[in-house]
């Protein structure tokens, strides 16, 4: 059941700018009148006695009575054009006022239209008209960015999920056709390439969900004190076997002196897990990979540093966004999901760090550097 919105008031009373306007208009109102009064109360006693002391020994009742007269009239007419006066120039000056807000109100309240019909590019000028309405509006303006990079994100995961599920899926429909018409036995063979692409899809979900859930800081991060030297060793010991399997040598480096971090064991580890990946994949047989473990003043550094394939520099500024591949093709075949980088972005960006990559150029390595605070002792 669709909620009714709630009927738009348009009667004129209910606008801000005319609220504001007759808001104004009231204390001028009251102001003139109270100027009226005390004047009138006031200044002919005054210019009475006045009169009176001028010929204190024989006064004239007649131009006595002829000043107070003029005096009436002069007062009377000069505080008239006075409030007059007075009174158009505050209501113009405050119509162009009333008139300035409502129409910043009125543009966001436009632009807030159009992002609720999906329009999330909108923006709002800043109308320098006081440091409330421009915050609204710089406020506005980071919402409307803010929206529109979730939908870019969304846009992108729908197509990037298109592309990535596309040959697992094609895979197994030829296979279960194949055995469907008898061209293909359901053998050994058969089953294990089956288990390989179920397992590319399973894994699949699993990165996009980890990297979807660091990118609207959801992701669960369980803190305790982890040294480096564990946190290397750890990571070369699971990768050795694929490395051994490859002929690239794993090389370790520890010059931490027992640094550590406050972090997520098991995070940090896939971090450094998936480094190495990366740099098996481009690294060829007979060549190596160094793991490195350092602490340095407030920061603690642990590098993937290889003698592989090499980076464009056209390339490096992308490397860490998903599903992005130098060579696409290469990657697909060794099996990357495409989101192994932006994920070891996550994880490093979930615990205060960073990540970086550096190489010569392309077919003179790469080295992959993550930066996080060090834990102080207790």
């Amino acid at each position: 059941m669709t909620a009714r919105r709630p009927t738009r008031r348009t009667r004129l009373g209910t606008r801000l700018g005319t609220r504001l306007l007759l808001g104004v208009a009231l204390a001028l109102g009251a102001g003139a009148v109270a100027a009226w009064l005390i004047a009138l109360l006031v200044g002919p006693a005054i210019f009475h006695e006045h009169m009176l002391m001028v010929e204190t020994h024989h006064p004239d009742p007649e131009v006595v009575a002829h000043a107070e007269d003029a005096f009436d009239h002069t007062w009377q007419l000069s505080l008239s054009l006075a409030l007059f006066v007075a009174g158009m120039t505050s209501i113009l000056v405050s119509a162009f006022l009333a008139r300035s807000i409502t129409s910043t109100l009125t543009r966001v309240r436009h632009a807030a239209s159009r992002v609720a019909d999906g329009d999330y590019g909108v923006q709002v000028p800043e109308a320098g008209m006081g440091a409330e309405l421009e915050d609204m509006a710089s406020a506005f303006n980071r919402m409307s960015d803010e929206l529109a990079e979730t939908e870019l994100t969304r846009r992108r995961l729908l197509s990037d999920l298109s592309h990535e599920m596309r040959t697992p899926v094609a895979t197994v429909d030829a296979y279960l056709e194949g055995m469907a018409d008898g061209v293909v036995e359901a053998d050994a063979a058969t089953v294990t390439m089956l288990r390989e692409q179920t397992e590319r899809l399973r894994r699949l979900a699993e990165d996009i969900s980890l990297v979807s859930s660091a990118e609207e800081h959801r992701l669960s991060i369980q803190p305790e004190q982890v040294s480096l030297t564990e946190l290397m060793d750890g990571a070369a010991a699971q990768a050795r076997a694929s490395f051994a399997a490859a002929g690239v040598a794993l090389e370790t480096e520890d010059s931490s002196a027992g640094a550590q971090v406050t972090g997520d064991r098991d995070r940090l580890s896939q971090a450094l897990t998936n480094l190495l990946d990366n740099a098996l994949r481009h690294t060829a047989e007979g060549d190596r990979v160094i793991l490195r473990a350092a602490g340095a003043q407030e920061v603690a550094v642990l590098e993937v540093e290889d003698t592989g394939d090499g980076v464009d520099q056209q390339h490096i500024p992308h490397l860490f966004e998903r599903f992005y591949r130098v060579d696409a093709a290469r990657d697909r075949a060794h099996g990357g999901s495409g989101i192994g980088l932006a994920i070891v972005r996550s994880i490093v960006e979930a615990h205060q760090g960073s990540v970086r990559v550096t190489s010569p150029g392309p077919g003179q390595g790469a080295s992959f550097v993550i930066e996080l605070p060090l834990s102080r002792p207790r």
